[in-house]
């Protein structure tokens, strides 16, 4: 498994920034209708491996379909920064979209593939 690295990033604009430590072992390539329209890729971290370093006053939260995972979406520029939810075993889970990391280059992650769509 890879090591764990300390990690910034944050939206477009700039105004929601955070700093995460993650392995980056698994990077979901889901196909629900949100991620497909998005684009979006999703690592997930334990709450504690999260610090939202600014912004919170700038999130507006948006849910969808059974309405458990909670999207934080920048109110200015509209990024879709991370998302908060819990795993099939009920803890708390962070879903941070990796295309929000600073200088992050997708093509060098291994996508996972997730079917969202089906669930």
């Amino acid at each position: 498994m890879p090591d764990s690295k300390t990690y910034t990033g944050g939206c477009h604009c700039g105004q929601v920034r955070f700093e995460c430590t993650t392995d980056m072992a698994m990077v979901t390539a889901c196909n629900c209708s949100i991620c497909t329209k998005k684009g979006l890729h999703f690592t997930f971290l334990a709450p504690q491996s999260f610090q939202l370093r600014a912004g919170e006053d700038n999130l507006r939260e948006y849910l969808f379909n059974k309405h458990a995972i909670r999207h934080q979406l920048c109110l200015d520029c509209g990024v879709d920064v991370f998302a908060r939810g819990k795993k099939p075993d009920g803890t708390d889970v962070v879903a941070l979209n990796v295309s929000c990391i600073d200088g992050i280059d997708l093509s060098k992650l291994a996508m996972t593939p997730f079917d969202g769509r089906n669930r």
